[in-house]
């Protein structure tokens, strides 16, 4: 049954970035043999030369994985989305949503330089975050786009750091620059907070426990969007951060424990959840979180075995994954649901998703002669690897990979060959080829490359360990037939417990639902959270936005006394000298009146005397700059503060006294705050005096004011020419005061009162 709007399609809005990215896979896929004999491609441009920034790009065999990855399965998601979603009315901006996102992402992968990096890396959560919220009229969709910015942007900003303190201790921002001094990285002081910082951001993207929950929140975004970003691209840009970093960063007994710690509690946690989900997304989003964990798991080694098995598998799981996330679209278009419960039965009228969904789940099951199974025999041996704790790993990978077949049985047997558990919305019908290129192409490639692994062995398998070991071991050969081995063993385990696993999981998810019910959750947690912050907000803005300006002013000079105060007291190598040999009895005279301007403005109680006494001051240091040779600026001086004088003492004719309780008790406080910000003020004036003068500034603007300003008022001409546009922002604030001042003279009493 195919409806109008899929007749109708999306016109040249839903070809286009189909096109794209298609051209992009074909470009990258012809980059496949210069990379595997010529070794990584790169292009540099400049980008900040004053800062010698570079905007470089690398292709080797880690980066041309992971593009052919985004751009292949992005093109088949492009198909799929135009067809999945035709005759929506908002459709351009989900394609443009998407095909930016795939940009982003390859700009990520690609990027050689960490600052670039940084930026694909943002532009991957923002551009996420439009995809997640594309349904913007549901509550829930808004809440899980804005979790997921807000978890993995938090990451971002402990990332940012670990970036800059790591592009500080090797002296480049160059990736590539960085790997090469991985032995001056691992030994410095700052090793360790820089690889907290890259791992936080790294775990928050890629979603390891305890940054997890925000991963099935995210299936609330269509289809395309979990089959695309939530599986094979962008909750692996922190396994490729990790990955890209390797050379750089592993080989302490800190990575090592952290990654596998933290991966294989991730595997294992997240494939015990998955089994107790009943919608079928949420179910594959627990998936690839174990996936992700694994992952992780092997990037903690550095032995040939271990990241063989990862970049077999991140090959495994991306096709295997956005196939099933394809099927399961598939099934809710035909049936109206994703409900496990419900469906059942669905072959005969979808016998192509079947298919295509049986062959995926045997990949995912990691039976023969599936490329699955060329994975999981290869975790194993890389389990059995890891030198520190091979039974723990081991027995983790065994744990994990039993659970994930049960629910490979749960996605992909029991909605097409087992019966229905109920009525299901729609009548069940096979979906439009468009959606079905995608899962049917994507499994098909896991069976070829089981068969045939050969034809990813060179290719893509060897530069991508290349990549990540760096002459220090080769990658391990694939065969799908090893002969019998330790590994071969615990395949056959694994079955045994999966298939076990598979018949019990109704009454296993009976008992995990009862634990979860009673289990605190991360996603309450996280709600929690966010309400403590927004009440910290309310506290913080009622204290310090309260209306009151004496209020106002009291924190900002506060925080401006504690800043210099403590800045001194660290930074300060004592208190200066003072002596004042040359003052005259003129001078003397001059701080007298502004000393008694001062006085006068701490104890009236009239705003006319307390404006006319700062006048007095204002009138104290154009004085100042009368008697040291600046009659231009004296004048300059005296005339705004005779300006502020008179048009400030009108509007307050017009003002309550200062105080209409005649209270005073504020005085000190204020006096006592006053005083103490001159006395900071003064002592850093005088230790910047003590210090030599760099007149580099002066000898230049006296070289060039008269030859190239054709001014000999050296001051004048820096305001006009050399700093003009500070000039001209100044007479504008100006301005607006004038206006500011005009408007309240005109304003009536009557005004004021209301």
């Amino acid at each position: 049954m195919t409806t109008a709007g899929e007749k109708r399609g999306n016109g040249i809005i839903g070809v286009l970035p189909i096109a794209l990215a298609a051209a992009l896979f074909v470009f990258f896929f012809s980059q496949i043999s210069a990379v595997s004999r010529f070794g990584p491609q790169m292009v540099s441009v400049p980008w900040v030369p004053a800062l010698d920034v570079q905007l470089a790009f690398t292709l080797d065999g880690l980066s041309l994985v992971f593009a052919l990855l985004i751009s292949g399965i992005g093109t088949l998601v492009m198909l799929y989305s135009n067809s999945y979603l035709a005759g929506h009315p908002q459709y351009a901006r989900f394609a443009l949503y998407l095909t930016l996102f795939m940009l982003a992402m390859l700009g990520l992968v690609v990027s050689d330089n960490l600052l670039a990096l940084f930026v694909f890396w943002e532009l991957t959560t923002l551009t996420s975050y439009l995809l997640i919220g594309f349904g913007h009229e549901s509550a829930s969709s808004r809440r899980s786009a804005l979790q997921a910015m807000l978890v993995t942007g938090a990451g971002a900003l402990a990332l940012l750091a670990g970036l800059i303190l790591l592009g500080s201790v090797a002296g480049t921002y160059s990736i590539s620059g960085i790997i090469a001094q991985g032995d001056v990285v691992r030994e410095h002081a700052l090793y360790v907070p820089i690889l907290v910082l890259i791992l936080a951001g790294a775990f928050t993207k890629s979603a390891q426990v305890p940054f997890h929950f925000w991963l099935p929140n995210a299936m609330a975004a269509p289809t395309p969007v979990s089959a695309f970003l939530h599986s094979a691209t962008m909750v692996k840009a922190g396994v490729y951060l990790m990955a890209r970093l390797h050379p750089a960063l592993s080989g302490t007994e800190v990575w090592l424990w952290t990654l596998t710690i933290l991966g294989a509690v991730t595997a294992v946690f997240a494939s015990v959840l998955a089994l107790r989900q009943t919608d079928l997304k949420l179910a594959l989003a627990y998936t690839t979180l174990m996936a992700l964990g694994t992952l992780t798991l092997f990037l903690g080694s550095d032995t040939e075995y271990a990241i063989t098995a990862f970049c077999t598998f991140l090959i495994v799981h991306s096709l295997y994954k956005a196939a099933l996330f394809l099927v399961v679209g598939c099934v809710d278009h035909g049936t109206g649901t994703r409900d496990a419960a419900l469906l059942g039965g669905l072959a005969r009228a979808m016998p192509v998703t079947a298919i295509a969904a049986g062959v995926a789940a045997l990949s995912m099951a990691g039976f023969p002669p599936f490329l699955g199974f060329i994975g999981k025999e290869l975790k194993y041996a890389g389990a059995l690897a890891v030198a520190s704790e091979p039974v723990l790993v081991a027995g983790a990978v065994l744990v994990a990979n039993a659970l994930m077949l049960a629910v490979a049985g749960v996605v992909s047997f029991k909605p097409f060959w087992r019966p229905a558990g109920g009525a299901l919305p729609d009548t069940p019908h096979e979906a439009p080829w468009p959606m079905l290129a995608g899962p049917v192409i994507l499994a098909a490639l896991g069976a070829v490359f089981g068969i045939q692994p050969d034809l990813i062995q060179a290719t893509l398998i060897n530069p991508g360990v290349d990549s990540i070991l760096r002459a220090r071991g080769e990658a391990k050969e694939l065969h799908l037939w090893a002969g019998v081995n330790l590994p071969l063993i615990l395949s056959v385990a694994t079955f045994i417990l999966g298939l076990t696993l598979y018949a019990l999981h109704g009454r296993l998810r009976a008992v995990l639902t009862r634990w979860d019910e009673a289990a605190p959750h991360f996603d309450t947690g996280w709600d929690r959270l966010l309400d403590g912050l927004k009440a910290v907000a309310s506290w913080q803005t009622r204290l310090l936005q309260s209306g009151v300006l004496r209020r106002y002013l009291l924190t900002i000079f506060g925080a401006l006394f504690v800043t210099l105060a403590w800045t001194l007291y660290a930074r300060s190598p004592g208190i200066p000298a003072l002596s004042f040999p040359d003052l005259e009895l003129k001078h003397w005279a001059i701080i007298a009146l502004i000393i008694a301007g001062t006085i006068e403005v701490a104890l009236t109680g009239s705003r006319v005397a307390a404006i006319a006494a700062l006048g007095v001051v204002g009138i104290g240091v154009a004085l100042i700059f009368v008697i040291y040779g600046a009659p231009d600026v004296a004048i300059t001086q005296l005339l705004v503060e005779t300006l502020v004088v008179v048009l400030i003492a009108v509007v307050m004719l017009r003002l309550p006294h200062l105080d209409e309780n005649r209270r005073r008790d504020w005085r000190p406080r204020d006096a006592v705050l006053g005083a103490g910000v001159g006395v900071v003020v003064t002592m850093i004036v005088l230790q910047v005096l003590a210090q030599p003068l760099d007149t580099r500034l002066t000898d230049y603007f006296e070289v060039t004011a008269w030859p190239e300003a054709f001014g000999r008022n050296i001051v004048n001409v820096i305001l006009v020419d050399f700093r003009a546009l500070d000039t001209f922002g100044e007479i504008a604030v100006v301005l607006i005061a004038a206006l500011a001042a005009y408007a309240l003279l005109r304003t009536t009493k009557e005004e004021v009162e209301k």
